[in-house]
């Protein structure tokens, strides 16, 4: 690498041309980024020089970001702000590995996940939302939903989990609900992610023979590619019907 260096720096001394300094430049920069740790670690598992630059720039820009985030952390604790982010999307679109990545520094104990699981006999006798509001953030406390009381605008209807009158009733609900909701003073982010067909199909199967994934694997991802289409349509619903200008 040294060798590589000093033989960038006899370039540098003999291309005069602007594009030509340009390359050297952008030369420069590759090899710095493979001279972090990361790019060591990933050189030294013989992975493609092109890959493991963009896996570098990728990580640097992550940690950037992941330092705002610890700053917006601290404005909502100190304001005393509350904050509700739902993370949303197709199934194995990387909801649960993007909130890995947001609370990775964050402070524990000003942060929660709220990821529920199947309601119960009780919680499904109840209003639809209210186990959702029990998990509402505190003064200063961030919470992240790893989905949502948007599961019944999507995957109830798609898998026949509510009635079609259920659904409409949520539908007509929900733009109040959150309308009420930011009104009393709560911060409301709502992302969805997206990934292809092809995607989707081979995450799956990593699932299936990975051991460290398998869990991630419910028999709701096994239909997922069946119901593809269906699930867009429901899709496009809930954003053209749930759009609000607040």
């Amino acid at each position: 690498m040294k060798t590589i260096f000093q033989d960038l720096e006899s370039l540098k001394e003999h291309v005069k041309d602007k594009e030509g300094k340009a390359i050297i430049k952008e030369l420069e920069k590759s090899f710095q980024l493979l001279r972090t740790k990361s790019g060591l670690s990933q050189l030294l598992q013989k992975k493609k020089l092109a890959k493991i630059i963009r896996n570098v720039e990728y990580e640097q820009e992550l940690t950037q970001l992941q330092v705002e985030l610890i700053k917006l952390q601290n404005w909502v604790y100190e304001n005393k702000k509350r904050v509700m982010i739902i993370f949303e999307g197709r199934d194995a679109a990387g909801k649960g590995g993007a909130i890995k990545r947001f609370i990775q520094y964050l402070n524990p104990r000003k942060f929660r996940v709220a990821a529920l699981p199947k309601p119960t006999e009780v919680e499904t006798g109840q209003f639809y939302f209210q186990r959702y509001f029990k998990h509402l953030p505190d003064p200063g406390e961030i919470v992240f939903f790893d989905r949502s009381w948007y599961n019944r605008a999507i995957v109830e209807p798609v898998y026949g989990f509510c009635t079609p009158e259920q659904y409409e009733k949520f539908m007509k609900e929900v733009p109040e609900i959150e309308h009420a909701l930011i009104d009393d003073g709560i911060i409301l982010i709502k992302f969805w992610f997206s990934i292809s067909k092809e995607t989707q199909q081979k995450r799956f199967k990593e699932r299936m023979t990975n051991p460290l994934k398998h869990w991630k694997l419910s028999p709701v991802d096994q239909k997922a590619q069946e119901m593809w289409d269906k699930i867009t349509y429901y899709k496009e619903e809930m954003f053209s019907r749930t759009h609000t200008s607040y």
